[in-house]
């Protein structure tokens, strides 16, 4: 079975959040950092990376990724916060 994570990166200022899903996530938010990922992550200059959910089923994932896309931007802050109270740049742990 594969496996898979969403995760949710956002620009310096913490001013636009963007919500992705991916199997391997090291990579894609190094894609991300390089500017390789999305026109979107490149223009506004999305590298940081605020919070991630691991699945051990990778359909989950894109059910997860769909429902987090619709929720309003403050909800997707109070996850974030729940997650990450300091808004550390997670990446760096990895």
């Amino acid at each position: 079975m594969k496996e898979g994570f969403v995760y949710i990166l956002s620009n310096k200022n913490k001013t636009v959040l963007y919500i992705g899903a991916t199997r391997i996530l090291k990579e894609r938010v190094e894609r991300h950092i390089s500017g390789e990922a999305t026109q979107f992550t490149k223009k506004y200059n999305i590298n940081e990376l605020l919070c991630f959910e691991y699945f051990s089923d990778y359909s989950d994932v894109f059910v997860r990724e769909k429902q987090l896309k619709k929720w309003h931007k403050e909800w997707k802050w109070n996850l974030i916060k729940s997650k990450n109270p300091r808004l550390k740049n997670l990446y760096l742990e990895l």
